[in-house]
């Protein structure tokens, strides 16, 4: 039986996390008050459960809010070297031994800071929390992912830093933000860019808006689809139908046949309105069809969960074994931008062996 605390000790990836929407509620609290931020609440349960109930409440001003509050407090070197330090180390006692952080650095320049300076203080954040993850005995590595606001117009400016850093833990590049109305082909010259240099990139689709916005992030080259779902919408499957007889269309078999990645966020999803429930989400199905699925949690504070949370949702609702989560933890572990070589280490000295251990 895949008991929550069995699967706590499984060793993970994930790939899809961001790290604006993942502050620990006590850190959010002291930051706030280092600035002079206000907060809906002042203490951390209180707030925490404000963030998952804004996050609930079909409003969109409300689901937007919740960053603005986490984004004032990582205006400065400080606040966002705290912030990435407890999220690697949230992470690494979780279970996860690799994970790919994702922040737009446009959105911490309140104060005064440089791109390349906001880089400076989340890669040292990062470091201090492997670091300290391992004076607690936990192994984990971190890969960044530079994130362009999909809205905005500093796409090709974001692309520059992300491959000015390559050589500094800054593994692929992502947009983000607001999908309906804002396409990725709006970013076309940064994508370009990115593939001249031979960079990876991910791109948010298939969430907020549908089928168009997934194949505009497969023109602009994305290597893994942040998401995804709606690809179900190019899925002709009738309700309670062997899955032989799913006819699939010029898009979802592209996606399929070329095993792109969909990093898929369970709870979130059912936050955002692209699915119900855990036990009718799209992920199962899509796992069945044969699509590349790996589990994310997407922002841990704003939707009150961790990795092992969702992996834990997914086997008590939606029936998925042990063999499920070491497959889509090994699909996630291959498709992560680090190197080879880091990857085969991972998957042979952590993965494979914790598996094995939790078979007994």
């Amino acid at each position: 039986m895949l008991t929550e605390g069995l699967i706590h000790a499984l060793p993970k990836v994930v790939l899809h996390d961001h790290l604006d929407g993942g502050l620990r509620p006590a850190t959010l609290l002291e930051l706030a008050e280092d600035v002079g931020h206000e907060l809906p609440a002042s203490d951390p349960d209180e707030l925490a459960a404000w963030f998952v109930a804004a996050a609930d409440s079909g409003s969109l001003e409300r689901y937007i809010e919740t960053f603005d509050h986490t984004i004032a407090v990582m205006q400065t070197p400080e606040g966002l070297r705290r912030v990435a330090r407890d999220a690697v180390v949230d992470l690494a006692t979780d279970g996860v031994v690799y994970a790919e952080q994702r922040y737009a650095p446009e959105q911490h320049q309140k104060l005064g800071l440089t791109l390349q300076e906001v880089v400076d203080a989340v890669q040292e954040g990062f470091a201090d929390g492997i670091a300290d993850a391992a004076e607690l005995g936990y192994s984990i590595q971190i890969g960044t992912l530079v994130s362009a606001m999909r809205h905005g117009d500093r796409g090709l400016e974001l692309a520059e830093l992300a491959l000015a850093n390559r050589t500094r833990g800054v593994v692929g590049f992502d947009i983000a933000g607001a999908e309906l109305g804002h396409p990725a082909t709006n970013h076309r010259a940064a994508f370009e860019l990115l593939r001249e240099n031979l960079f990876p990139v991910t791109i948010h689709a298939g969430e907020a808006d549908g089928l168009d916005s997934i194949v505009g992030a497969l023109q602009m080259g994305a290597a893994r689809i942040g998401h995804g779902v709606r690809i179900l919408e190019d899925i002709d499957l009738e309700p309670g139908a062997p899955l032989v007889t799913a006819r699939l269309g010029l898009v979802a078999q592209w996606v399929r046949d070329r095993q792109i990645i969909l990093e898929v966020a369970p709870t979130s999803n059912i936050q955002t309105g692209a699915a119900a429930s855990i036990r009718t989400h799209p992920i199962t199905l899509l796992r069945d069809l044969g699509f590349a699925v790996t589990v994310n949690t997407d922002n841990r504070l704003v939707s009150g969960t961790s990795i092992s949370r969702e992996m834990t949702l997914l086997a008590a609702e939606a029936d998925w074994t042990l063999d499920d989560l070491e497959q889509v933890t090994l699909q996630a572990a291959w498709a992560a931008f680090a190197h080879r070589p880091e990857l085969e280490q991972i998957v042979v000295d952590q993965i494979l062996p914790g598996y094995e251990d939790a078979r007994g």
